[in-house]
């Protein structure tokens, strides 16, 4: 006799934005940043966190069984991708992205239906305010925090590109739309003959400057003032453009990558990091849900397959594409000129 089909998955998947809750919560709370590297028992944790006693027991026990959390003789305690992720004094803290969702996505995600029905964006947009750009880059406090936090959910998958491309084949590389500069500082890092840096608005310098300069790269690494649809790109060997691209509608698209090839020279590369959707769209399911976020946040963006991109790639003029898995659901789409 088979076992009957259970209802458990719908049930886990309809109601995770419990288990979500809770987590962007405890990020808002601080509860990682509070517990470190130590262990608290629940009521110095109530004291740090200013809960009520009704509620603060469940919630505790709630992300240990989450796997948020560790629990030993009554005491609480971060668990190894929490202290690396999510306590602020991490280099990898990634909390600033979990804030904005909190903030701002996990209410505009309840508006998903209109805009499946619309294709509009259902952010500040929608209401006729400023958008997620305008406001976070219209705040330096704000924007350290957002651009530190990219940084932090983009390690992995740079790290792994700056071992995996051929970088020893190049002497110049600058990221288009670079942020902090996590992908030029870890190429920097692992290849010391590179010199380049990132082109981006100048509002992001100076966070771009005192990142680098925390790793003593300042002489191989600088900042390039401009804005990529207004401005002529700069020219490197090789230019990478990492979770831009899905910002932007398909002319958008076409216009940025040939703006990219008209800006290498003959041999250079165009290195583009998203979290590509596999070809059958079938696997991926953060990309194809990046992409829906796309739909919330922009008017026309949207994520897209390595065989998208490719063929973008070879429109503009490259020779030779290639896809690269990076980290968990980022991949590189590389076009060869």
């Amino acid at each position: 006799m088979t076992d009957p089909v259970r209802p458990d998955k719908i049930m886990q998947m309809g109601l995770g934005f419990w288990g979500s809750k809770v987590l962007l919560s405890a990020v808002e709370l601080n509860v990682f940043t509070h517990l470190g590297q130590d262990s608290f028992s629940l009521e110095t944790l109530i004291e740090k966190t200013g809960l009520h006693s009704r509620s603060a027991r469940d919630f505790f026990d709630t992300l240990v069984a989450l796997g948020l959390l560790h629990k030993e003789d009554g005491c609480y305690s971060n668990t190894a991708e929490t202290v690396q992720y999510l306590d602020r004094s991490s280099p990898f803290y990634i909390g600033g992205f979990l804030e904005m969702a909190n903030s701002r996505l996990y209410r505009f995600w309840g508006d998903l239906t209109e805009g499946l029905k619309t294709g509009l964006p259902q952010n500040e947009i929608k209401h006729g305010e400023p958008g997620l750009f305008e406001a976070v880059y219209g705040d330096p406090a704000k924007l350290k925090e957002f651009l530190r936090a990219m940084t932090g959910l983009s390690m992995g998958a740079n790290v792994n590109a700056a071992a995996k491309f051929p970088f020893e084949k190049y002497k110049t590389f600058i990221d288009i739309g670079g942020a902090q500069g996590g992908l030029p500082v870890q190429v920097a890092l692992k290849h010391p003959h590179i010199t380049g840096g990132n082109f981006d608005l100048p509002v992001v310098q100076p966070v771009f400057d005192e990142y680098v300069a925390s790793f003593n790269l300042s002489d191989r690494l600088k900042f390039f003032r401009g804005n990529f649809f207004e401005d002529d790109l700069p020219t490197a060997d090789v230019l990478s453009m990492g979770h831009i691209l899905h910002d932007w509608d398909l002319n958008e698209k076409h216009t940025l990558i040939r703006k990219a090839y008209d800006a290498l020279p003959e041999g250079g590369a165009l290195i583009i990091v998203e979290s590509i959707i596999d070809d059958e769209r079938r696997e991926n399911a953060f990309g194809l849900l990046m992409s829906l976020n796309m739909l919330i946040e922009t008017p026309g963006g949207f994520d897209f397959t390595g065989a998208d991109c490719c063929g973008w790639m070879q429109q503009a003029g490259f020779q030779k594409t290639e896809v690269v898995h990076l980290a968990g659901p980022d991949s590189m789409v590389i076009g060869f000129k």
